[in-house]
């Protein structure tokens, strides 16, 4: 079977998508390593468990459909645009309600919190398109390599977290969604966020290096 282990990951961890966005509105896919020419993507309109392994469609980042039984996400286009464009080795799509108030107010995610190195130094907005069209695909590509970040929020539409795995980018998607909901809270009290100096996320960095098991 075609990236049989791409599709597994995705049969795995798609339900985890339901406590991130609405309904049937979220996606993911796992890329057949971070230089691969195929990825393994959520099929397009069902929910998050109801579909099986030999149903997980496989596209090509050309976009050309490969195998699956079910027809693939109508983000197609921009899962592969950001395969083509980077080394990254899952990406994760939601409509996560803090970030998605974010991506409608227009307004990037400045370091709140020093968590947020997880995906960069702030999360900018993406340029609104039609979904599923190669013009979003590209505002988005263009929104994270402009901000050296691996998330976007997307105009009037959700967030982006791309990672070198689907565990790391569904961890980081709770992180940015986390953030956001600090930062609209803190605001929402009358206050206002400071934030954290480009050498102290420095020294974030640095410590992560070293950090976990």
């Amino acid at each position: 079977m075609i990236l049989e282990s791409q599709r597994r990951a995705v049969v795995e961890h798609a339900p985890a998508l339901a406590a991130l966005t609405p309904g049937r509105t979220g996606n993911l896919s796992v890329r057949d390593g971070a230089a691969g020419d195929a990825f393994a993507v959520t099929p397009t309109g069902v929910p998050y468990d109801s579909f099986d392994v030999e149903d997980v469609p496989v596209v090509g980042v050309e976009g050309d459909r490969r195998d699956g039984d079910m027809a693939p996400s109508s983000e197609v286009p921009m899962h592969a645009a950001i395969y083509r464009r980077e080394d990254v080795g899952a990406i994760v799509h939601t409509h996560s309600p803090w970030a998605t108030a974010m991506a409608v107010a227009h307004e990037p995610l400045p370091p709140i919190h020093y968590m947020i190195v997880a995906v960069g130094k702030r999360v900018p907005v993406a340029e609104y398109a039609p979904y599923g069209t190669d013009e979003l695909a590209e505002h988005i590509v263009r929104a994270m390599d402009e901000a050296d970040a691996t998330a976007t929020f997307v105009e009037n539409h959700g967030l982006v977290v791309t990672a070198p795995d689907v565990e790391t980018a569904l961890e980081n998607t709770h992180h940015v969604e986390s953030l956001a909901r600090l930062y609209l809270e803190t605001r929402a009290a009358g206050l206002e966020p400071r934030t954290l100096s480009d050498a102290q996320l420095e020294t974030v960095l640095e410590q992560f290096e070293s950090y976990g098991q």
